[in-house]
């Protein structure tokens, strides 16, 4: 067996290459070769937003029409694509551990967003900037359940590990889990407004850990931001996979998949 720190710079190093979008290798063969690198898993813990649920697209897409640019809610997902790898090179990146939750950090997000579809007219930005504060509060416009949740959530719960959330939020995720009819498939939620740290701090990751009781190198996060979610989880001691739906995270010392389904067959369909 390999030790666990060569083992992770194998991992690293294979995924530079079959993550990257010229890799010729088939996308299931590379998943399998990540997967024999990972070792023994016994949990998976997942971010919340742009990981199990998303943005309301439609709304947003609804919500600019109002204000006078068209755009489908399609245009608005590939745009956040942009926005978040934009968002986590100049914030979360570059100033250490910054919040994600500050309302600067959500102007900022907001507005990447809309620059990526476009929209440079600062009167719109602010309206739409208040529109995203005051839409369905307290849960927000992370309201949509991913397409592809439930049944990536089924396939760790058949492989007999357990699942766990792992969200920077305002104590509103458990509420929101549920309504949205995910919670029954979770062993444990943390929502680091009601835990008291966030993402990236390692603390939040050894207290999952601590609720699915297990060491750190026995579990894997799926998250969206790899200064939030890959940093957090490796200062943790845990493994981790980045979600990249678009491909324009570029090269990163991570496993990268386009999707929940690739991210859980990557740790899965070894076992």
């Amino acid at each position: 067996m390999v030790a666990a720190p060569t083992r992770r710079i194998a991992l690293a190093r294979w995924s530079q290459r079959a993550a990257s979008p010229s890799a010729s290798t088939p996308l299931v063969y590379r998943l399998f070769i990540l997967s024999r690198m990972i070792g023994p898993l016994r949990a998976v813990f997942f971010d919340a937003g742009n990981t199990l649920v998303q943005m309301n697209y439609a709304a947003i897409a609804e919500e600019l029409g109002r204000l006078g640019t068209r755009v489908a809610p399609a245009d608005v997902q590939r745009a956040e694509w942009r926005a978040r790898v934009r968002l986590d090179d100049e914030l979360f990146g570059r100033t250490g551990p910054a919040s994600t939750e500050t309302r600067s950090s959500a102007d900022r997000y907001v507005r990447y967003l809309l620059e990526e579809l476009g929209v440079r007219d600062e009167a719109t930005i602010a309206r739409a900037t208040e529109f995203r504060h005051a839409y369905n509060p307290p849960i927000g416009i992370f309201n949509v359940v991913d397409p592809q949740a439930r049944e990536a959530l089924e396939l760790v719960r058949r492989a007999g590990l357990r699942a766990g959330v792992i969200s920077n939020s305002n104590g509103s995720v458990r509420a929101s889990l549920q309504a949205l009819g995910l919670a029954p498939y979770l062993d444990f939620v943390l929502d680091s407004g009601e835990v008291g740290f966030e993402k990236p701090d390692p603390r939040i990751f050894e207290l999952a850990l601590t609720r699915a009781g297990i060491a750190a190198a026995e579990a894997v996060h799926v998250g969206d931001l790899y200064s939030i979610d890959v940093r957090g989880a490796r200062a943790g001691g845990l493994h981790a996979v980045l979600l990249d739906p678009g491909g324009h995270w570029g090269e990163r010392d991570c496993p990268r998949v386009p999707d929940l389904l690739s991210a859980i067959r990557l740790v899965t369909e070894r076992r």
